[in-house]
């Protein structure tokens, strides 16, 4: 029954019979109804009562310099003329890159040419490897038995064993809305292979309603024991972020609810702590700000915070521990993208803002942050005027009080 619904709503069977277009709407709202009054059902229930507000300033926060050490553009692949969503991992040591990036790149965002690209940074070169693409709607829509209409937002990660996962939004009819996290991982274990294959591994199974609306935007955040936790959010209905929990070897372990507000999305978390780690959150309505939710017990119940007195214009924002120094990378506007900055903190709650990473004119985009701590240094990329992705490295220097 899953198989055949995601096949009449996305316009494809085995067979390659195409059903009625009316017959596909009416399933397709029949599912997208029940899935958002559970959202609303969810979202009204307020369990947890919030702190008092923090006030945030610039005292107490420690002083750090962001020093450039590298950037510019991560080559796209040919005739490529649009990319977007990027995202970073590190490398092993053994590997003869540093880092790996990929992001999704086609004519425009949902176009059906959109594919996800991938480049890695050579550390004898000091520079990106031609990117190629390594994921394909109609290939991975071949390998799991359904169709794909679009492809978006990429999340790489390494694990112990050295090999690399990719999770990929895939979507039916309907927009993203009615997107399935694809998880796939590398097809064979060569260390040094610059432009690595992948193959499917499962759709994640979030959702009992064919798992649909839930995506992924923001980096895992890898445990002591080699687990790790993976930002998500809902987006049918109601929006808000989520955990999905992976053992070591990427097999699922659940899924928890981060915030009981009804309009945010795109998680960023951002251990300070073996415990204790903060969310950082796009808010879709509301405040213009940066939400903001915080757990005590590594993930297991969250606690909304007030929203940062940060400015957000409804976009992605990005989060890592820089040895200690918190980053958080973000469009520092209620109102546009055309600006993009990295703002340093001493413990997570009060920022000042270290680094302008873009700015443009009025209709720019430099936006959809991603970070990574690597090596001593601090690597962002992001999308630049949805053209190419751009990237940017540094150094933390600790200035004297």
């Amino acid at each position: 029954m899953v198989r055949e619904w995601f096949e009449l709503t996305s316009g494809t069977t085995p067979t390659g019979h195409t059903p009625p277009l009316a017959f596909r709407h009416l399933f397709f709202w029949l599912g997208a109804l029940l899935v958002g009054s559970i959202a609303l059902v969810q979202a009204s229930h307020r369990s947890e009562t919030a702190p008092a507000r923090v006030t945030l300033t610039a005292a107490d926060v420690a002083e750090v310099r962001l020093v450039k050490s590298g950037g510019g553009e991560i080559p796209m692949p040919p005739d490529t003329p649009a990319a977007h969503a990027s995202s970073l991992a590190a490398l092993p040591a053994q590997h003869s890159a540093q880092l790996a990036a990929a992001w999704f790149a086609g004519e425009r965002e949902s176009a059906p040419d959109v594919r996800i690209a991938f480049s890695s940074f050579d550390k004898a070169q000091q520079q990106w490897t031609p990117a190629t693409f390594v994921v394909d709607r109609h290939v991975l829509g071949q390998q799991l038995g359904f169709g794909i209409r679009r492809l978006g937002n990429p999340v790489l990660w390494c694990d112990d064993n050295q090999q690399l996962h990719l999770f990929v939004v895939g979507t039916g009819l309907g927009g993203w809305a009615t997107s399935r996290i694809i998880h796939l991982q590398q097809r064979d274990g060569r260390l040094n292979e610059t432009h690595p294959r992948f193959e499917p591994r499962a759709v994640l199974p979030l959702s009992w309603l064919w798992n649909i609306s839930y995506l992924v935007r923001n980096s895992p955040v890898v445990l002591a024991d080699g687990a790790v936790v993976l930002p998500v959010y809902f987006e049918l209905g109601s929006k808000y972020p989520a955990l999905v929990k992976l053992d070591p070897a990427g097999g699922f372990r659940g899924i928890s609810r981060i915030s009981r507000k009804p309009n945010l999305l795109q998680p960023a978390v951002l251990p300070v702590s073996e415990r204790r780690w903060f969310a950082y959150m796009r808010m879709s309505g509301g405040t213009h700000k940066i939400a903001m939710a915080e757990t005590d017990d590594a993930g297991n119940r969250w606690q909304d915070l007030p929203d940062l007195e940060l400015p957000n214009p409804n976009a992605s924002v990005a989060a890592v521990n820089a040895s200690g120094v918190q980053t958080l990378t973000f469009n520092p506007s209620s109102a546009g993208r055309n600006q993009l900055v990295t703002a340093t903190s001493a413990d997570g709650v009060r920022w000042t803002i270290s680094s302008q990473l873009a700015t443009g004119e009025a209709g720019d985009e430099f936006s959809y942050p991603a970070m990574l701590w690597h090596d001593n240094q601090l690597w962002v990329s992001y999308t630049d005027r949805r053209r190419h992705i751009a990237w940017q490295r540094f150094t933390i220097q600790h200035q004297a009080p």
